[in-house]
Formats: C-alpha cells, sequence, structure tokens
C-alpha cells in the first residue's frame, strides 16, 4: 500500500475518533457546570482534527491523480470508510475514558485560564498521572440502562443520514476525478454542495435539539441518565451511518460526475 493511502488512513482514524469523542463534550458540560468553557477547550481537539482534513484532501487527490485503476481506488476508498467506522467504535469505547480525562481539562483550565499552560500541564508528571487515573472501561449498564421511550428517534435518523452524507461526500468528489478526469477540479469544488445538506440537517434539527436536551439537563427537567442514553444512542447512529456511507460512495460519485458535466 502506498504510502500516501498509509497517512490517510492514519489521519482519518484520529479523525473519526475526535468526531466520535464530540458527542460526549455536552456531558462533560453538564457534569462540570461550565459549559461554554468545555466547548472552548474541545475546540483545540477540533482543530487538531480540521488539521488533519486539509492535508487527507490533497493526498487523496494526488493518489487518484496517479492511479487510472478504478478497482483499485474503490478499494482504498472502501478501506478509509470501513477504517472510519472502525475508529468510531474505538472512539464509542473511548468515551468513558475521554469524560474523565476531558473534565479534569477543563477544570484545570478554569483555574489557569490558558490553553497552553493546559497542553503543557497535560505532559507534566502530574498531568499523566490524571490521564492513567482516567482510565476507564465503558460497563454494560451503558447501553441496558438505555430508555428506549425516551430516545428522540428522529434525532437519530437525521443523525445517521447526516453522517453518512458526510463520510460520503467527503471522498465521492476525489472519486468522481476519475469517473471524469477532464472536470476533476469541477466535481471537487461541488464538494461543500453535498456536505452543505449534511450541515443543513445537522443545524436545524440536530445541534438545536441536543442543545435543549443539555439546558434540560442544567435546569433539572431532564434526567442525566437519559441525556447519557441519547448521547450512547447519537454515537451508535453514527457509526452505522459511516458504514452506510459504503453503499452511497459510488453512486454520489457518479452523480457528482454527472452534474459536473451539465452545469
Amino acid at each position: 500500500m502506498d504510502t500516501q493511502i498509509i497517512i490517510v488512513l492514519v489521519l482519518n482514524f484520529f479523525i473519526s475518533i475526535i468526531g466520535t469523542l464530540a458527542y460526549s463534550v455536552r456531558l462533560v458540560g453538564v457534569r462540570t457546570g461550565k459549559i461554554a468553557v468545555t466547548f472552548a477547550v474541545f475546540n483545540v481537539l477540533m482543530l487538531v482534527s480540521r488539521t488533519a482534513v486539509t492535508f487527507q484532501s490533497p493526498l487523496l487527490t494526488k493518489f487518484v491523480e496517479s492511479n487510472t485503476s478504478s478497482n483499485e481506488l474503490v478499494m482504498v476508498f472502501n478501506y478509509i470508510i470501513i477504517i472510519s467506522g472502525i475508529a468510531s467504535i474505538i472512539g464509542a469505547f473511548l468515551i468513558p475514558t475521554f469524560q474523565q480525562m476531558f473534565s479534569k481539562a477543563v477544570n484545570h483550565f478554569s483555574v489557569e485560564r490558558s490553553i497552553p499552560k493546559l497542553i503543557i500541564h497535560s505532559f507534566s508528571k502530574t498531568g499523566v498521572r490524571y490521564m492513567k487515573d482516567s482510565i476507564a472501561i465503558p460497563v454494560k449498564e451503558s447501553l441496558t440502562s438505555i430508555n428506549l421511550k425516551n430516545l428522540p428517534k428522529s434525532i437519530l435518523f437525521y443523525n445517521f443520514i447526516s453522517v453518512a452524507i458526510i463520510t460520503a461526500g467527503a471522498f465521492a468528489p476525489i472519486y468522481a476525478g476519475s469517473i471524469a478526469p477532464e472536470l476533476r477540479a469541477t466535481c471537487l469544488s461541488l464538494s461543500p454542495i453535498i456536505n452543505g445538506t449534511a450541515t443543513i440537517l445537522t443545524s436545524i434539527f440536530i445541534d438545536p435539539h441536543l442543545s435543549i436536551m443539555t439546558d434540560d439537563v442544567v435546569d433539572g427537567k431532564c434526567s442525566e441518565e437519559d441525556f447519557r442514553g441519547c448521547v450512547v444512542a447519537m454515537v451508535g447512529s453514527k457509526v452505522v451511518g459511516t458504514f452506510a456511507a459504503l453503499a452511497l460512495f459510488i453512486p454520489a460519485a457518479h452523480i457528482i460526475a454527472f452534474v459536473a458535466n451539465y452545469i
């Protein structure tokens, strides 16, 4: 396997893990009582994720430009999506540990009020000891205690669709460039339009609902247990949505190539 693809797989692995851990950030905000600070600290991790994305796209585009075998390209993109799904599952198992670590990071930031100091503290002996003490194994009660009646099923469905579109939309325009090489630039420029659909779903339906639930937990109108169950279900819908992108990827690429030819 080419070095370019190995790098992409590693980058995508970490991007997917961070994306999965993002679902638990609101829980940390509720537990610490510092919702705004929690999101401010998590933005550091999101910055790492976005930086990885900026490296991933050109590496994939270069690989597509230098390879003409359609079967090989499809296989590589399927590998990438599968790795994304596996990383999402691993991210789900890391959530208890992440919540413990991140809660301590939020509390430390509230005292020091400096991201650079927080980063330096993370690599100190005390910070490393905190991370070791934060390791937690998921318990089956996290699943068995979920009240299915209280789950926002429509939101879970929207999240499933959004994740599937975003995952397929990240790679379909690049592969579409191999279907219509003379329109490669046009295909790549259609990527924001595809992801825009997922962004609309997230902005109109998913984020507002989770924000309201977060406030309801703080105000005592919703139990933390029900909120935790919703977060677990959202992570589950993300995992399923990621693997569903395997079925969307090739049709999406052909649609993009078709649209690029007629706009």
